[in-house]
């Protein structure tokens, strides 16, 4: 007999009274020369050290970076035994797009460790990727946790709890050990004690933090494998990564693995050699740079379309060369099968100087 459903939550009495950030516009469309639409949202790069390049909007107001996590889940793992082939470290970090690839890696990380299917605790869905969607329902499947986009990290979740005799049921529970030391690393990695705590979509405990703290654990995961793979070219065999490192590294070598074909942050990736790059879901970018500088963008409304402009605009104020880049720095507006506009980021930019405080 199924368990009875819990009570929902009672609705608050009275008015809610939440503190908004104070975005700037990002990103706009046009059509035919009048701006029809206009993205809000925040933005900053930092240095390696940490210290503020530019920023727009209201970079220090908490967040939920959602699955620009992972990376740092995944270090997290990786510093309490987990050891993974390089795509299948790769897929820890991964939203991925739900392909064969995708689902026979999380059923390798599954079986490496005596583990199956039925281990994991995450929701279930449909593949995220189109193509992979539709070949999916014509074959029949319905929604399965395998399927869903965070399947990789899940099984690497599992895995770990298995390597360091942990429990696995319940390792979605805040106190379990794993996911303590998931927040302990996170803590460490941003430079921040998290604002708030929530779920995120597929069951993992979220954290609220600021762009400025992701940005500076973007930074030293791609400075960290950037500098093992200069080491490694001048002495051979002599570079033992670090976890940050070796998740760096990883994700570099494999973004088909963390996200898949026809996505935009496995073009960025193979795009611009050394960087370290992971979206999530409401209008979240991060992207490191093997020199150590960051680059972090959160789009106020959560629109996925204004999520690349905003970026590779900020990447251009890095030095970075953006030719490469332009197909996913701006899109056509269409009308009538024609180009009539664009998608393009706004001069959203000041010097990090100009980074306001905030109470």
């Amino acid at each position: 007999m199924p368990a009875p459903a819990m009570p929902a939550a009672p609705c608050p009495a009275g008015p809610v009274h939440i503190s908004l950030p104070q975005h700037a516009p990002l990103v706009l469309a046009t059509r035919d020369g009048l701006v029809e639409s206009v993205h809000y949202g925040s933005a900053i790069a930092t240095a390696a050290n940490g210290s503020t390049l530019a920023t727009a909007g209201d970079p220090l107001a908490p967040f939920y970076p959602r699955s620009s996590l992972k990376p740092l889940q995944a270090v997290a793992m990786v510093r309490a035994g987990l050891s993974l082939p390089a795509d299948l470290l790769a897929l820890a970090a991964a939203s991925h797009s739900g392909g064969a690839k995708h689902r026979d890696g999380t059923q390798r990380i599954l079986s490496m460790h005596g583990l199956t299917a039925g281990d994991l605790e995450n929701s279930t869905d449909l593949p995220y990727g189109t193509t992979e969607r539709e070949d999916w329902l014509r074959s029949g499947f319905h929604a399965t946790q395998l399927a869903q986009n965070c399947s990789g990290k899940h099984a690497a979740m599992a895995a770990t709890c298995v390597i360091n005799g942990w429990p696995v049921k319940g390792y979605l529970d805040p106190s379990h050990p794993l996911q303590r030391l998931v927040a302990a690393t996170i803590t460490e990695l941003t430079d921040e004690e998290p604002f708030a705590r929530s779920t995120d979509g597929c069951g993992t405990p979220l954290f609220a933090l600021t762009l400025r703290g992701m940005a500076r654990a973007f930074g030293r995961i791609a400075f960290a494998a950037g500098h093992v793979t200069a080491r490694t070219s001048d002495h051979p065999g002599t570079a033992t990564p670090s976890a940050e490192a070796a998740v760096g590294l990883a994700i570099r070598q494999h973004p088909d693995m963390v996200a898949g074909e026809c996505r935009d942050v496995t073009d960025l990736m193979r795009l611009l050699p050394g960087s370290v790059a992971k979206d999530g879901f409401e209008g979240v970018q991060l992207v490191g740079l093997p020199d150590g500088r960051a680059a972090a963008v959160k789009i106020s409304d959560g629109g996925d379309r204004a999520r690349m402009p905003a970026t590779v605009r900020l990447l251009e104020a890095l030095g970075i060369d953006i030719a490469p880049l332009a197909h996913i720095g701006t899109a056509p507006v269409v009308g009538g099968g024609h180009k009539v506009g664009l998608l393009q980021p706004t001069d959203f930019l000041t010097s990090g100087e100009a980074l306001p405080g905030r109470p």
